[in-house]
């Protein structure tokens, strides 16, 4: 094989590469999810770049690029003082993204560290004065979230020299140091024993209120009930005299008789009876009658 086409078939391919390479550092790719920044000799000339492939001068021309999509901040539990100058530890998080990149090149040097710990120290101060207006209720009640929208207010426009836009802070666990939470949980203790006694006594009142209700009202049921009974029992006494006379006057004489035998059941029917009366009494009136005396 001739030596000039071996040399030539080795040369070929390395200078396509050179030539590659050559022309690609002339232009620099941006990602959908990053913005770019163009610098020359350290000084910014630009920093409006849609995805897609841009050209650059090599050397002259330096490029920065950072992810623009939203990250999390995940910070160190921190001490924080009350209105009731009462310790609680906070556990918090923050969601950032990059908004202006030029200021966030020029405020952080593009470093993700130094970012962390200025953002962090803007949360930290925030947090401190927001939790330095309420009490520890207040902070772990329902206006923990009127809290977390203040804080995230606040600290999105403390963090606008950073070139960031702070989307969201929240506080993931709020706790008592231990010499706190003891007394603190005793004196929930001791509020909710007492709300505890007050229902229990309004309970006892209002059980009260129904028992004498309930006794007042069943002393008029039963007076009703008895005058109502009274009145039945003397319309029925009235209309049995009443058929006592009628009868008398259809029949006087049987019904005297009538009369006599039931004295007389009722007098002699036990047997041991004693009666001490004159034998000529009217009430022995039948029986001599009956003998043909007169």
């Amino acid at each position: 094989m001739n030596p000039q086409y071996k040399t030539l078939k080795f040369i070929l391919p390395l200078s396509l590469i050179v030539v590659v390479i050559f022309f690609s550092s002339f232009i620099f790719i941006v990602q959908q999810y990053e913005v770019a920044l163009k610098l020359r000799l350290g000084e910014i000339i630009s920093d409006r770049y849609e995805p897609g492939i841009h050209f650059r001068v090599p050397i002259l021309h330096q490029i920065k690029k950072f992810d623009r999509r939203i990250q999390t901040l995940d910070s160190q539990p921190e001490r924080f003082l009350t209105v009731e100058k009462k310790d609680v530890i906070v556990d918090s998080y923050a969601k950032w993204r990059i908004v202006r990149s030029a200021q966030f090149l020029r405020s952080t040097g593009g470093n993700s560290a130094r970012t962390g710990r200025l953002l962090s120290e803007r949360i930290n101060t925030s947090l401190r004065n927001e939790f330095g207006k309420r009490t520890i209720q207040e902070v772990v009640s329902d206006d923990r979230l009127a809290l977390m929208e203040t804080l995230t207010k606040e600290i999105d426009t403390n963090a606008r020299d950073l070139g960031i836009e702070v989307i969201d802070v929240r506080v993931k666990k709020i706790d008592l140091p231990p010499e706190v939470s003891e007394s603190v949980y005793q004196r929930m203790r001791a509020e909710r024993e007492r709300v505890a006694r007050d229902l229990r006594a309004k309970g006892a009142e209002a059980a009260e209120r129904l028992r004498a209700d309930a006794d007042r009202q069943r002393t008029v049921i039963v007076a009703e009930a008895y005058k109502e009974a009274e009145e039945t029992r003397g319309e029925g006494d009235a209309a049995a005299t009443e058929i006592y006379a009628n009868a008398f006057n259809a029949d006087p004489s049987f019904y005297a008789f009538y009369r006599s035998l039931s004295a007389y059941r009722t007098s002699l029917g036990d047997g041991n009876n004693i009666m001490v009366l004159e034998p000529d009494s009217d009430f022995f009136r039948y029986f001599r009658e009956a003998a043909g005396q007169p």
